[in-house]
C-alpha cells in the first residue's frame, strides 16, 4: 500500500509517499497557519499530482493546532475514502511514556521514539533538528520514552539574532571556513553550525549519563532537515534516519488502521 505521510511543524510541513518503510518521494513547504483545508488540498495536488489517487492512506501528526484543524476538515472533505489516523493522545504506538503528564509531549516525538525502537533498538537518543526547535528524545533499554530535552532551533536563532542584533543580519546556513571567523557573516555561521554541534555533544553525553548506559550501547540518531548542516561536526551519532518522523508515521498508522501490517514491518 502506498501512504502519505505528513509531519507539520511549527517552521515545516514535510510530506511523504512511503510503501514498505521506504520513503519513495518527499517534499518540504512552509507551515503557514492561515491555510485553509482548501489551500492545503490544492497544495497536495499540485506536489503529489496523479499519485495522490493511488494513496491508500493517510497519516498525520502536528505540532501546530490551527494548521491540524485545517488538516481535519481537508480529511474529511476531500478524502473521506480513505483510512486515515490523526497521532493524539489516546493513539496506540506501543511505546510507553514515563513522563510527568503524556499528553504533553508532543505527537512528533512519540512517533520518532516509536520508529527509533523499531529500527534500533533502545537505548536510543533521537535529536531531531528542525527550525524552530531542536528537540532531543529519550527511550530506554526497554523501549519506553523517558523524558528528553528542548532547544532553539538553528533557524529561529539565527533569525532572533539578525532580529535584534543592530549590526547583525540573517546569513546563510552553511559551514564557515573555520571555527574562527574573520569576518561578521563567518562568525555567525560559526557561532550555528560548531555552537550548536558543540551543545548537541555536551547534552547527549549528559544524557547517557543520566541513563546509566554504556555509551557504546546507545545509538544516538539525527533526523530532521536541519541536521545535515551539523552531523558531521558532531562525533557523537551514531545513525542519519532524515525520513525518521515519516517512517514512525507509517509504523503508528499500520498499527491502528491495519493491525496485520504490523507484522509486516517487523
Amino acid at each position: 500500500m502506498t501512504l502519505l505521510a505528513a509531519d507539520i511543524g511549527n517552521s515545516h510541513t514535510i510530506l511523504g509517499l512511503l510503501a514498505g518503510g521506504e520513503v519513495t518521494a518527499h517534499w518540504r513547504v512552509a507551515t503557514d497557519e492561515r491555510h485553509t483545508a482548501d489551500d492545503w488540498v490544492v497544495l497536495l495536488r499540485g506536489l503529489v499530482g496523479d499519485a495522490l489517487a493511488d494513496v491508500d492512506g493517510i497519516a498525520v501528526c502536528a505540532t501546530v493546532p490551527a494548521a491540524l484543524h485545517e488538516w481535519r476538515e481537508m480529511l474529511a472533505r476531500h478524502f473521506a475514502d480513505v483510512d486515515s489516523l490523526v497521532v493524539e493522545p489516546g493513539v496506540r504506538t506501543g511505546i510507553p511514556v514515563l513522563t510527568d503528564n503524556p499528553r504533553e509531549v508532543g505527537t512528533d516525538r512519540i512517533i520518532n521514539a516509536l520508529a527509533a525502537v523499531h529500527t534500533y533498538g533502545g537505548p536510543a537518543i533521537v535529536v531531531d533538528f528542525g527550525g524552530t526547535a531542536t528537540t532531543y528524545d529519550v527511550v530506554s533499554g526497554q523501549g519506553q520514552y523517558v523524558g528528553g530535552a528542548i532547544t532553539p532551533g538553528i533557524e529561529i536563532s539565527l533569525e532572533a539574532l539578525g532580529r535584534r542584533g543592530a549590526q547583525l543580519r540573517k546569513v546563510e546556513l552553511q559551514r564557515p571556513r573555520a571555527v574562527i571567523a574573520k569576518n561578521t557573516v563567518e562568525a555567525l555561521q560559526s557561532g550555528m553550525i560548531f555552537g550548536v554541534a558543540s551543545q548537541v555533544e555536551g547534552m547527549v553525553a549528559r544524557m547517557i549519563a543520566e541513563l546509566g548506559a554504556d555509551p557504546a550501547d546507545v545509538r544516538v540518531v539525527a533526523t530532521g532537515y536541519l541536521a545535515g548542516l551539523v552531523i558531521d561536526e558532531c562525533s557523537c551519532f551514531t545513525d542519519h534516519a532524515p525520513w525518521l518522523t515519516l517512517q514512525g508515521l507509517e509504523l503508528a498508522f499500520a498499527r491502528n488502521i491495519h493491525p496485520n501490517e504490523v507484522n509486516r514491518h517487523n
